[in-house]
């Protein structure tokens, strides 16, 4: 109980505290490097909590977050997914999401992702935050930092960050799971040159901002998850082609744009990862991987509890939890679990050329050119403090990292970082 209550008065004091200590106060060193993250529910870290939308785009009910958090957060998984295990390795903080009605770092980056969301502003319209909404969301942020930091810092802050997308499912899921009729107005290749040109779009909106360092997952073979199968007549185990085959295109197309992109954009570094065969991989040889499971869900009901039922919010209530999500390479429907997010998380941070490249995200993190201090001269003015204020922001990293370190020693404690 002593410690319950000494962890929820820290938690209460540094977002208060917090809140009220105006980012111009703030020096950032030279060697700070943000994350800014998009996409859609493999990134997401609760922004669709804050959203009016339905049950079906958001997981802040049990079972999501048990394992790790000890209560639902509004990730579309048992714990973290890949952007908190980037930000561990990176030496940030848990990045929070924009739309957060409290404590923001934003410093550190922000999470712009939204569960659902796709490149296409058809994709879940008005339930969801699309990729350019994101994009806008970015750009408020930008003018929020140069006024709170000052124009050159901003610019700085922005030029050295890395920003990570993670973008087409949805698009490519929509036609199958709506029964649309999208096909008989395009070809698959039309389909996926649209999501790739409003990627594309995004991509170079970052960048005139100042963004410089990319990471990228590409699509998984999206007719092999749980959701995907559940569709097949029949229960026959096959993976829905014509749904892999959206993804493969896709992934071909992205390759080729990034290559383009880094011949014609000066500075531009990008890092992609080959998710689709990471996946493949762990659901033709789970045991492999520490997997017990390949291709059914722990959660939710139906073939390969594939039926999107898991925690009983959504339109059908009836699902089944598995006993251990660690063993399962899917946790939902349509989600790796915490442990599965993890591996993967690895391979985008340090990944060799067979399975990421370029660059790995670790080598963007840690590539900071020389030219920054030509291109954007160091005004950061450091402001004499009384000592109180000193000592207050050191007892703000104190309280973050007692806190961050603290919250799995007890279980009964709800915490949000």
């Amino acid at each position: 109980m002593g410690l319950r209550f000494y962890l929820c008065f820290l938690a209460l004091f540094s977002t208060f505290f917090i809140s009220t200590l105006g980012l111009g106060h703030l020096c950032l060193p030279e060697e700070h490097v943000a994350l800014f993250i998009f996409g859609d529910s493999v990134f997401d870290a609760r922004n669709n909590n804050y959203i009016n939308t339905i049950t079906d785009y958001q997981a802040n009910y049990e079972p999501y977050g048990e394992n790790f958090f000890k209560y639902s957060t509004g990730r579309f998984s048992d714990g973290r997914i890949i952007p908190d295990f980037i930000a561990e390795f990176a030496n940030l903080l848990f990045i929070t999401p924009y739309l957060h009605p409290g404590y923001h770092r934003y410093t550190d980056g922000a999470n712009f992702a939204s569960a659902g969301a796709g490149a296409l502003a058809e994709t879940h319209q008005e339930m969801v935050i699309d990729l350019k909404s994101q994009l806008n969301n970015f750009k408020n942020l930008e003018s929020l930092l140069s006024k709170e930091l000052g124009d050159a810092e901003a610019k700085k802050l922005l030029f050295k960050a890395v920003y990570i997308i993670n973008m087409g499912s949805n698009d490519y899921a929509v036609p199958f799971t709506r029964n649309s009729s999208i096909f008989q107005s395009y070809t698959p290749e039309e389909y996926v040159d649209m999501v790739i040109i409003n990627l594309t779009f995004v991509i170079e909106e970052i960048y005139k901002k100042g963004g410089r360092k990319f990471g990228f997952p590409n699509l998984p073979p999206l007719g092999c998850l749980p959701l995907a199968r559940a569709l097949i007549p029949g229960n026959t185990g096959a993976c829905k082609q014509e749904l892999t085959a959206l993804a493969i295109l896709h992934n071909k197309a992205l390759s080729e744009v990034l290559q383009k992109l880094e011949n014609e954009l000066n500075g531009f570094k990008y890092s992609i990862t080959d998710t689709y065969t990471i996946l493949s991989e762990r659901i033709n040889s789970p045991l492999k991987y520490g997997f017990k499971e390949g291709n059914i869900a722990c959660c939710g009901i139906g073939p390969y509890k594939g039926i999107n039922s898991c925690g009983g919010k959504r339109s059908v209530k009836e699902y089944e939890l598995c006993k251990n999500a660690s063993e399962y390479l899917f946790f939902d429907t349509g989600h790796i679990s915490e442990k599965a997010y993890q591996q993967f998380a690895e391979q985008m941070w340090s990944g060799t050329l067979n399975v990421t490249g370029p660059y790995n995200l670790k080598e963007l993190f840690e590539y900071i050119k020389s030219v920054v201090h030509s291109y954007i001269p160091h005004r950061c003015q450091k402001q004499k403090m009384s000592g109180a204020n000193n000592e207050n922001i050191k007892e703000q990293e104190l309280t973050e990292n007692t806190v961050k370190n603290q919250v799995d020693g007890d279980s009964s404690v709800k915490l949000e970082y």
